[in-house]
């Protein structure tokens, strides 16, 4: 079918043809540029430019747009698009284009031009209805023709669920879990319960889901969008780090997001306890009525019961450490360090060789590193089993080198198994430890936290080193701060300043920033490990990080420049935030890519070299949220990447992409744990959601030797003076204080520092 009107018609035209190129794509909002070949009378070769909303398309397609002819001044006829319907290649050239398009896994351009050479305009009929035959073509084997017609299966699956979900905002890359997890069966499961997907897939939220729900004619005051919505709004008190929450405030967030009774709501919680998707901490006959009773889910339940029962099993058994003379110990170590610990080092050292748990709590310079390598030659010399363990690779390699023996991350150590999707070590099979000794432990979740301690055999003695005043952990908890304030077992807090020189303007800074001094470096002085560059609107402060990068990086003599160098934003969003911050970075770096893979919200690309950060744990892959990378090849027929993880090469195909985001600018919450050489910090008042003190102490600690801070001087006075960071409420706090009365450990456990 050709164009019904011409080109100068205002009215609705309909113009069909093979999708020949994207030339844009928006991953967010599926806004599309493309070029189309009609399907005209032969002869007629030309290609037309047609833009609007195109979820799901790839090259090869044929499309029937309906729209209305314009003419751009630069650019001439365009078809911009109302509606569209897709429906598969008829012709040999739009065979061949889309299963060239690498939209079918296992077919790239060489094997679909051999395919389509041995089948012609029958191609897609016998993949689809006769796969045996595909051995037919030179190459192509039982096993890959197997997969093909799999892939085959799926993508048609996708395309149905595409065409369905188009006008309910569903992104492609959701549709693609929703496939990935139904398969063939994914329309049915998504019409017979879409509440079911959101509970069940990862990225699929429960406002996507409603709309689908809504538009099928489900009731709005039904029993399972209530059900689902409550458990979508504890979903989001969880985003905010808490693990429990009041009965009165659940019932009052789902009734406004539902638009519901809250006394229906409240039916709802009592019909989810009584089944147990929901538990009443402690427990409350149903119907609850209480508002102030929390509740929390099984998952986290579990968690804190398992942290609390594995205090109580290290706190009741005898030390497997071997006999330690303490006082001279330490008199040893102070004379192969070459000078005298302070009271409270020399304290901290004393405690962690006589109590089975104990915690050291400290800023940068205040000697915590001292102690850690004091207890390591001590023990070593004693010749126990030591065992170091930090969340991230960074910290765990910093922790290596500062004690000279081997440290791994947390998962490492635990070892996860993907057959039975669990840790290899927990109680059954704890690790073989004399003493565990974790760093960065205030980035301890409820769920990590309760996984290690599982792994932690019943004689090992547990050294906790944190420092509290930085962020909370990324995922919901609050595990050191409960474990401080249950007082079953001493605290060390350094609060003295002793590193000098390396570093020191940097300490200095950190620990003006706890005590409330909201005075800022000298402004651009030149050299200097601190410094700060004025820039008050955002378009200028963005303007300026971008220049400082591109300085630093063209002055750099080392030979990785950027894996030591960071930006770390308080947000995502905003001019200076990380989203736009990687966009301009990434162009300044490399304005003319030579291979890119256009993905991800916004059109952002993925090119060879890139600076990747995962998003999200995945156990399978062995990567974790927060694991800093470089992207070595990139796969375009394939649509597919392989990210460099420290030496660990991870293949990432098209639906885990979305694990992936740019990295020269990262949240300043995704570096707990990390050091950089050079930090640079964009402040505005524009992130005032943010701006608190443990932000941006937080942001000022991860440099290792130089920090940069750029943007409003009011912005950096307002979080160094805010100190009301939100309180997460957790049930561990309660739980422990249940042990420690059954224990009888006075609740006035002394804390030294």
């Amino acid at each position: 079918m050709s164009a019904e009107a011409s080109n100068n018609s205002p009215s609705a035209s309909v113009l069909v043809g093979v999708l020949e190129r994207i030339i844009f794509f928006n991953g967010e909002s599926h806004y599309t540029i493309c070029e189309i070949r009609p399907d005209v009378p032969a002869g007629a070769t030309g290609l037309v430019t047609a833009l609007g909303v195109l979820p799901g398309v790839q090259c090869g397609e044929t499309l029937e747009l309906t729209g209305t002819w314009e003419t751009h001044r630069e650019h001439g006829a365009q078809f911009k698009i109302k509606t569209f319907r897709s429906k598969l290649p008829a012709s040999v050239h739009g065979i061949r284009k889309y299963l060239g398009s690498g939209l079918v896994p296992g077919i790239g351009k060489t094997y679909a031009e051999k395919i389509v050479a041995r089948f012609g305009a029958e191609t897609l009929k016998v993949i689809s209805e006769q796969s045996a035959r595909l051995r037919e073509v030179p190459g192509i084997g039982a096993g890959r023709a197997k997969a093909i017609k799999k892939a085959w299966d799926e993508q048609q699956a996708m395309r149905d669920v595409m065409m369905f979900l188009q006008t309910y905002g569903v992104t492609t890359r959701q549709c693609q879990r929703i496939v990935k997890a139904y398969g063939v069966f994914a329309r049915m499961e998504l019409e017979c319960d879409p509440y079911k997907v959101a509970r069940e897939i990862e990225g699929i939220g429960f406002l996507t889901a409603d709309k689908i729900a809504r538009n099928l004619g489900l009731p709005t005051e039904g029993s399972t969008r209530i059900e689902a919505g409550i458990l979508f709004a504890l979903g989001e008190f969880e985003n905010e780090g808490h693990t429990a929450v009041e009965f009165g405030k659940l019932c009052a967030c789902a009734a406004k997001m539902l638009g519901t009774p809250e006394e229906l709501i409240a039916a709802g919680v009592n019909r989810l306890i009584e089944t147990r998707q929901l538990l009443s901490i402690p427990p409350e006959p149903v119907p609850v009525k209480n508002p102030a009773v929390l509740l929390q889910t099984p998952a986290h339940a579990r968690a804190e019961e398992e942290i609390t029962a594995c205090v109580q099993r290290l706190l009741s058994h005898p030390s497997s450490l071997p006999p330690v003379h303490i006082d001279r110990a330490i008199a040893w170590a102070q004379d192969r360090a070459g000078f005298a610990f302070a009271p409270a080092q020399a304290e901290a050292v004393r405690v962690a060789l006589k109590r089975k748990i104990s915690i050291l709590t400290g800023g940068p310079g205040t000697g915590k590193t001292t102690i850690l390598r004091t207890l390591c030659d001590i023990l070593s010399a004693k010749k126990a089993c030591i065992v170091l363990a930090a969340p991230t690779g960074r910290a765990a390699q910093r922790m290596g080198e500062t004690t000279r023996l081997p440290a791994s991350t947390i998962h490492r150590l635990l070892k996860f198994d993907p057959a039975r999707r669990c840790f290899t070590h927990d109680t059954s099979h704890p690790i073989h430890a004399d003493i565990l000794i974790v760093d960065e432990a205030s980035m301890l979740d409820n769920r990590l936290g309760a996984a290690l301690l599982r792994a932690v055999p019943a004689s090992t003695h547990l050294l906790l080193v944190g420092d509290t005043h930085q962020l909370p952990s990324v995922g919901p908890g609050n595990v050191l701060h409960d474990l401080i304030a249950s007082r079953l077992f001493p605290v060390t807090t350094l609060d003295t300043i002793f590193r000098q020189g390396t570093r020191s303007q940097i300490v200095r800074l950190a620990h003006d920033i706890l005590h409330g001094t909201a005075k800022l470096p000298a402004t651009a002085d030149a050299g200097a490990e601190v410094e700060f560059f004025p820039a008050v609107d955002p378009a200028a402060c963005a303007a300026q990080v971008t220049a400082l990068y591109q300085r630093h990086l063209a002055g750099s003599s080392v030979p990785d420049p950027l894996r030591d160098l960071q930006v770390l934003a308080p947000m995502h969003k905003g001019i200076a935030g990380t989203q736009n911050l990687n966009l301009a970075l990434q162009q300044a770096i490399k304005p003319a890519p030579a291979r890119s893979l256009l993905l991800g919200p916004g059109g952002a690309r993925f090119d060879e070299g890139d600076k990747v950060i995962q998003l999200r744990n995945n156990y399978d892959k062995g990567v974790f949220n927060g694991d800093l990378g470089r992207v070595v090849s990139v796969n375009l027929e394939a649509g597919t990447l392989v990210v460099d993880f420290d030496g660990a090469q991870v293949n990432y195909d098209r639906a885990d992409l979305e694990e992936l985001q740019i990295a020269y600018a990262i949240t300043i919450h995704k570096s707990q744990g990390s050091e950089f050489d050079t930090v640079i910090i964009p402040l505005l008042k524009s992130h005032y959601m943010m701006l608190q003190r443990n932000l941006i102490y937080t942001a000022v600690t991860r440099g290792r030797r130089r920090v940069v801070i750029v943007g409003d001087p009011a912005a950096y006075a307002m979080a160094v003076n805010n100190i009301e960071s939100a309180r997460r409420v957790t049930a561990l706090p309660l739980k422990l204080r249940t042990l420690r009365e059954s224990l009888k450990i006075p609740s006035h456990f002394p804390q030294r520092g």
